[in-house]
């Protein structure tokens, strides 16, 4: 998996609309992870189905996209399962029992294959969920010419100190193809001699 990251330029309006779908994107994990407190033998599952839930008792909730809705119960889902994880292995001292999420200056929302819409020429990127944040110029991404869309398996958008940016998650395996030579070699670290090599080299 390869990750690109680029800076959004917007208006000071698209990014208070930016900020909208984080917290909301935040204000599901932690009903997710209050959902799981409260109900013995909730699964990963139900922390899914529990999203329509979510949208259904409130509005603003069915504004972000139901994918990034999915993604913010699976962020609540990994953080039980390692609770889970450290409980199996007996890690001694604190287990990481699941914490809600508190607001802070970085912060993010993820949508996986909807939500959002690269442009031909892939220098601006729409989000078309309910909030409407709309067209963002990218500055820093070139690469993305390179991969196909089909290849971008989630867009989180990051809050940071300095302003928003957009990373891309490109499934995308790296493979170095190397020929066997057929011949082997053995290495000797000594004092008079940073290395000797086994066929006399030094």
């Amino acid at each position: 998996m390869l990750v690109f990251e680029a800076k959004l330029e917007g208006t000071k309006e698209q990014y208070e609309r930016l900020d909208e779908a984080i917290r909301t994107a935040r204000f599901v994990r932690n009903s997710c992870l209050r959902y799981w407190m409260d109900n013995k033998g909730v699964g990963r599952y139900e922390l899914s189905a529990y999203c329509a839930v979510l949208a259904k008792e409130f509005p603003w909730a069915k504004k972000l996209n139901s994918m990034a809705r999915q993604a913010s119960a699976e962020r609540a889902w990994a953080a039980i399962a390692r609770f889970y994880n450290n409980c199996k292995k007996k890690i001694p001292g604190k287990k990481g029992f699941p914490k809600f999420k508190k607001p802070k200056t970085r912060d993010s929302v993820e949508y996986k294959t909807s939500g959002w819409k690269l442009s031909e020429e892939r220098r601006t990127i729409t989000f078309t969920d309910g909030f409407q944040a709309g067209s963002f110029k990218m500055w820093g991404t070139r690469d993305l010419h390179f991969y196909q869309l089909k290849q971008i398996k989630r867009v989180r958008v990051v809050r940071r100190a300095d302003g928003y940016y957009v990373q891309f998650c490109i499934d995308q395996e790296r493979l170095e193809e190397r020929e066997p030579t057929g011949t082997v070699i053995g290495l000797d670290v000594g004092l008079n001699h940073f290395y000797t090599d086994s066929d006399g080299q030094t």
